[in-house]
């Protein structure tokens, strides 16, 4: 069974008394453990696809199978228990809460589902493992950029998400933040088994992934998947 499927879809929002299109009949399939890439330019609509196939928002028309499940039937509530569930999200901007400290920022997800046990203690030692454990008690503000990322991917993590989406994860870090929280993401995908799915400018950072899909104007222009099995193709047609 896919962990993610995408049929389709589509995303348009009113602009000017007009439909304004920013996806196109995107469609793509991912397996259990895999690491997914996009990538384009700004404004080609990737953050938004991200989103669609995270259940922060409901797409135009087409549809999201999320672990089976089709998103775009639900309600916002069942969608975000579906996160909840399934998901973790690390934002470009870190979406940390400003009035928690980053223990407890951490501990967020759980404490939404409830019925967990240890939480404090689970939360403690994923900040341990980006490197933060001695940092619990210090708010977002008292946090350099780098650390708060790192807040906001143990916070990721604590649900032990069959899905990680990451938008931009070292958009805002210098270049030993940066290597330090690729590597994590990447130990973490392969110690969980856990499907990752990165948007990112950085080409260094998508040829890491299994797969790449290119995207320009809402549509994909390029998947590497796709590239990958018409060489083999070829190659079979020569023998």
């Amino acid at each position: 069974m896919s962990i993610l499927h995408v049929e389709n879809l589509t995303k348009t929002y009113p602009s000017g008394g007009r439909a304004l299109t920013v996806l196109q009949g995107v469609n793509f399939t991912l397996e259990p453990g895999d690491t997914f890439a996009i990538v384009g330019p700004s404004g080609s609509g990737k953050t938004t696809l991200l989103g669609l196939c995270a259940g922060l928002d409901r797409a135009s028309s087409g549809s999201v199978y999320l672990n089976d499940i089709r998103l775009d039937t639900l309600t916002e509530d069942q969608r975000a228990a579906i996160r909840n569930q399934h998901v973790g999200f690390i934002f470009q901007n870190f979406q940390l809460l400003p009035t928690l400290t980053a223990l407890e920022n951490v501990m967020v997800p759980l404490e939404l589902r409830g019925g967990e046990k240890n939480v404090a203690k689970t939360a403690q030692a994923l900040l341990e493992r980006v490197g933060l454990g001695n940092r619990e008690h210090h708010y977002p503000a008292q946090l350099s950029g780098g650390e708060q990322q790192r807040v906001s991917l143990a916070r990721a993590f604590i649900n032990r998400p069959k899905l990680l989406f990451a938008d931009e994860p070292t958009g805002n870090l210098d270049a030993d933040t940066s290597a330090t929280v690729v590597d994590l993401l990447f130990e973490l995908n392969r110690e969980a088994g856990t499907t990752l799915v990165l948007v990112t400018h950085d080409l260094e950072l998508a040829a890491r992934t299994q797969r790449v899909i290119r995207v320009k104007g809402g549509t994909v222009i390029a998947d590497s998947k796709e590239r990958i099995g018409e060489r083999v193709n070829r190659n079979a047609e020569a023998e």
